[in-house]
């Protein structure tokens, strides 16, 4: 996958679709420190698929789960947020292993707190952010 650029607030809808047009997974790890915009550009994905539940960080549920619909049909996006977790046996006993198993779209943030349950086929995501305050890079 190319490396992409939000320049702001203003593109960020546009680079969440360049970054749906370019995937071909349903598992999407985000990396990055604190405030590099994870759950911002998660935010504009799920706009992007026609979310019309209310996104937010899944910091202290874990877990958040939004509907959208694809060619008619009802369809998940599993937001999910590690970062309070100690280590990847929590993130097994939370049942990360059957989110990334299903037919949905599961998306992890803090992914690094699970690392060796992703599946060979997860886009893993760093976002980190540029000089400017309003710019990230996405690779």
């Amino acid at each position: 996958m190319p490396q992409l650029v939000i320049q702001s607030l203003d593109t960020i809808q546009n680079t969440a679709k360049e970054f749906l047009a370019l995937t071909n997974s349903n598992i999407w790890a985000f990396y990055g420190s604190m405030g590099a915009g994870k759950t911002t550009f998660i935010h504009a994905l799920c706009d992007a698929k026609g979310v019309k539940d209310a996104v937010g960080s899944p910091t202290f549920s874990i877990i958040n789960e939004y509907e959208y619909s694809c060619e008619g049909t009802r369809r998940i996006i599993f937001h999910i947020d590690l970062y309070r977790l100690g280590g990847p046996e929590e993130a097994y006993d939370l049942g990360l292993d059957e989110y990334l198993e299903t037919d949905g779209i599961t998306v992890i943030e803090w992914a690094e707190r699970a690392a060796e349950l992703m599946p060979p086929d997860t886009i893993h995501i760093r976002l980190t952010r540029g000089d400017d305050e309003q710019v990230r890079t996405i690779e």
